[in-house]
Formats: structure tokens, C-alpha cells, sequence
């Protein structure tokens, strides 16, 4: 399948129109919303089930030590990305030194609602995943915030120009941040029941999976509308642009590892896709205690609101598209 006719494929999914369609009631000031605590718990299932499914993958193929170079390798990616990034928004950009370290993590770290939209196209095309590239996401999360907080130090190094909270503090916040607990914890429980727990649980976690997706997608569509519509004046057309060329960037830097690592076809599209995404959930959290002079009108609009949509829509299926002719 060509590239184009994988984009047109995922363009008519369901996934991407409910996107679309939130965006689209965002910006025509529509009173549609989806209710705090029900985007909590699309939230909550999305990771549950994610993690669990990972987990149980794990639990069949065992451990091996594919698994852990390719962990091995996302965390490299994790801390390269982010000054790669800072680097490519100081040379193209206005952006201050403490703004342009925040934006960088967020491409650093991974969005594992684009990962979660990723399988669902992978699996599509009926593609087999190694299971533990769901590990390889958790740990992708830290790597990013530390090489930022780096970077923030040394170019603001004098007190009280930097990164106000301790790295250990930061470190525990990230650590805990329940999109992790929870990823993590399905993950382990997966792994501990197998194929007996799936059997279990499957009614819940694998038959309304895509309903529910559509849901969530829903109410990301309204925030980055809402993020559009009142941060796209703080982005300059180079951040924008930054927010599309860059993870293309991220994902040709992890195409390069695909062979050394011996990915499957759909486990390379995945890799490639957490490579490219940028956080907006855990990094934002972890910004505004590290580093609250940066501006989330700029780091959260792109991420949400320019980066975030290039990969649901495009992004994703260019990528498959790598995969299958590097790792096929």
C-alpha cells in the first residue's frame, strides 16, 4: 500500500474524523464539551487497556534481549531528541533560551495517545507489534525532561533564572504521574496473568477499545481547537513549521535504528511513531514545576495543537510507510 493510500485510508477513519470533528466545534465556539471527569476516564481506560495489552503480548514472547536494546535505544532517542530540537528552534526561531528548552522536551518525551492511534493502524494493515515497545514508551517519558532541564541550566546558569525545582522532586512527580502508574502497572499485571487474564478482561478492554478511542479523540479535538484559537498567536510560522519538519527529524533518527534492533514491520512503525510524537500530557505537568517561566500558550499549542494533528492525520501512516520498505 502507497503512501498516499495509507494517509487517505487514516484521513476517512473514524479516529481522525472524531479529531476533526472536535477541532472543527472548537474553532465555531460550539458548547460542545466532554465532561472533566469522563475525558479522565477515556484517559484512565485508554492506558489500562494499552498497558495491559502490552503486557500480555510480553507474557507469550518472553523476555529476550531485543527488548532490552530496543528500551536501551528509546531512552538514547529520548535525551538526543531534545537537543537536537533546541537546536533547530535557537537557530530557526526568536524563541528565549528557557521557552525553547520546554518545547524541547515535549518532542523528546512521547504522546502515547499517538501511540494508541498507531497500533490501531498497524494493526489494520495486519501487522504483528512486539508487545514490549508498550515499556519502551514508559521509560521514553523521563530522558526528555532531564535533557531539557540541562539545557535550561546552562543557558540561564544564574540563580533564579533557572529551573526552580529539584531534580529528585521532579523526577518523583514524573515518576508518579498517573499516566505512568497506570501504563506501567496494566503492563505488569498483563505480563503476571497472560493470555488467562486477557481471557478475562478481553469484553472490557479489546471490544469497546476503538468507541472509546473515538471518544477521547473527541475531546482532543476541542482542547486543540481552544489551544488554536487562544495560543496561535504566541506561534511565529517558524515554531509552526518546527511543530511538522521536526518530527520527521525525530523519526528519521529512529528509522536508522529499526534494522540494528531487528523490528518487525508494525514494532518498527511503532518505535518510528513514539520517536515522532510529542508529550502533552506528563511533560506539560512536569514544565510547570521545572520550568515556569516557559510560556504553555507556546509549548502546549504546538505540541496539541500543530504537532499532534500532523501525526493523526499524516504523520502516522508516512510512517508505516517507512517501516514496511526499511524493516519489510
Amino acid at each position: 500500500m502507497s503512501i498516499v493510500d495509507l494517509a487517505v485510508q487514516n484521513l476517512a477513519s473514524p479516529m481522525v474524523l472524531f479529531f476533526a470533528l472536535g477541532v472543527a466545534a472548537a474553532l465555531l465556539r460550539s458548547d460542545l464539551s466532554v465532561p472533566e471527569a469522563a475525558a479522565k476516564f477515556l484517559a484512565l481506560y485508554l492506558m489500562l487497556a494499552i498497558g495491559f495489552k502490552g503486557g500480555v503480548e510480553v507474557s507469550k514472547s518472553g523476555l529476550d534481549p531485543a527488548m532490552g536494546l530496543t528500551i536501551g535505544a528509546g531512552i538514547l532517542l529520548s535525551f538526543a531528541i531534545p537537543l537536537a530540537g533546541y537546536f533547530f528552534i535557537r537557530m530557526t526561531t526568536r524563541l528565549g533560551a528557557i521557552d525553547a528548552a520546554a518545547v524541547a522536551a515535549h518532542y523528546g518525551s512521547i504522546s502515547i495517545v499517538t501511540f494508541v492511534a498507531a497500533t490501531e493502524i498497524v494493526r489494520g494493515l495486519g501487522l504483528a507489534y512486539e508487545g514490549y515497545l508498550i515499556a519502551v514508551a514508559a521509560v521514553m517519558e523521563t530522558p526528555a525532561i532531564v535533557a531539557a532541564l540541562l539545557l535550561a541550566r546552562r543557558a540561564a546558569p544564574a540563580a533564579g533564572d533557572g529551573p526552580r525545582e529539584g531534580m529528585g522532586p521532579l523526577l518523583r512527580e514524573v515518576a508518579t504521574n498517573g499516566s505512568i502508574v497506570i501504563l506501567v502497572g496494566a503492563f505488569l499485571i498483563g505480563w503476571i496473568t497472560g493470555e488467562r487474564g486477557m481471557s478475562m478482561i478481553s469484553p472490557f478492554i479489546v471490544d469497546p477499545f476503538r468507541g472509546i478511542l473515538c471518544l477521547f479523540l473527541l475531546d482532543m479535538g476541542l482542547v486543540a481547537g481552544r489551544g488554536l484559537r487562544q495560543g496561535a498567536r504566541e506561534l511565529s510560522p517558524p515554531l509552526i513549521a518546527f511543530g511538522i519538519y521536526f518530527p520527521l527529524v525525530s523519526a528519521s533518527l529512529a528509522a536508522a535504528l529499526v534494522v540494528p534492533l531487528g523490528l518487525s514491520v508494525g514494532g518498527a512503525a511503532l518505535f518510528i511513531t513514539l520517536a515522532a510524537s510529542a508529550s502533552y500530557i506528563a511533560v506539560p505537568a512536569a514544565m510547570r514545576l521545572a520550568l515556569p517561566e516557559a510560556n504553555p500558550a507556546i509549548y502546549l499549542t504546538l505540541s496539541l495543537g500543530v504537532t499532534f494533528p500532523f501525526n493523526l492525520s499524516l504523520g502516522i501512516p508516512l510512517y508505516a510507510a517507512v517501516a514496511q520498505r526499511i524493516a519489510g
